[in-house]
């Protein structure tokens, strides 16, 4: 059943999807460093994901700094 709203009606609810552009991104990012099958990276969590791709930065960071 559609909702009334200020001009007109709307479907109720929805989900807003994460950007596809973004999750390739973090996919790629995570299989060039851990080296992790493709499902296997597509099944982690988004926040769990989104935990690997700064723990790796962070580390590349550090690299890069001269720092082990």
């Amino acid at each position: 059943m559609r909702s009334q709203i200020r001009g007109g009606y709307r479907q109720p609810g929805g989900i807003k999807s994460y950007p596809l552009e973004d999750l390739f991104e973090e996919v790629a990012y995570i299989a060039y460093y851990l080296h992790w099958p493709l499902d296997d990276i597509l099944e982690l969590e988004h926040d769990d994901r989104r935990e690997w791709v700064e723990k790796i930065a962070e580390i590349n960071k550090r690299l890069n700094q001269g720092e082990e």
